[in-house]
């Protein structure tokens, strides 16, 4: 099963974006996951911060919070916009070299390919809430709130731009539980089927 991609989904705080550098790093493949924040600074000249925090994220925690955000005349958004600039850049990535890409929907973007292995991390919330604490310093105080509040307005991303459901395993070759394969157990299994 030679893959020249690999997309990683994963929820906050599962190791999705450790399991994907260190993947990359094992495979000489490129590395994308923030990198593409700069690239989309560049293609689109938003403002880095907005970038960041509407590239991956519904602006609310329901789809209908799409709806409230201001629209040109030709009826796109910002969002949208952004949407369709990141959906260009990750084309672009794809054709140019063999690489990991975490998040922002490069599972469907790259769904017509069969070059691509496309895999979901999950893990139980103590796991995630617990290594968000350790490796984000995220506050002890309401951890697991964060975390849903991420996961949330990811799954409200995912649904508004793909139609489809996020962390739904039709949607990906593979799932994982890194609270119970472990990270380098993730990145074992998945480098086998690479390879």
């Amino acid at each position: 099963m030679k893959k020249k991609m690999i997309t990683i989904s994963r929820e906050f705080g599962s190791g999705g974006r450790t399991i994907g550098r260190i993947l990359a790093d094992q495979l000489g493949f490129a590395f994308y996951d923030k990198e593409i924040i700069e690239k989309l600074v560049e293609k689109t000249g938003y403002d880095k911060k907005f970038v960041e925090e509407q590239a991956e994220y519904a602006p609310g925690k329901n789809v209908f919070s799409y709806a409230f955000v201001g629209r040109t005349i030709d009826g796109m958004s910002l969002n949208d916009y952004l949407w369709r600039a990141q959906r260009e850049t990750i084309l672009e990535l794809a054709a140019k070299e063999n690489c990991v890409i975490v998040g922002r929907c490069a599972d469907f973007v790259l769904k017509d390919r069969d070059d691509v292995l496309n895999v979901f991390i999950h893990a139980n919330k103590e796991f995630r809430a617990k290594r968000i604490v350790e490796q984000y310093g995220e506050s002890t105080d309401k951890p697991m709130k964060r975390l849903e509040d991420k996961d949330k307005k990811r799954a409200v991303n995912y649904k508004y731009y793909t139609d489809q459901t996020w962390g739904m395993c039709r949607n990906y070759h593979l799932s994982l539980d890194s609270s119970e394969i472990g990270i380098e157990g993730c990145v074992r299994m998945i480098r086998d089927l690479v390879e």
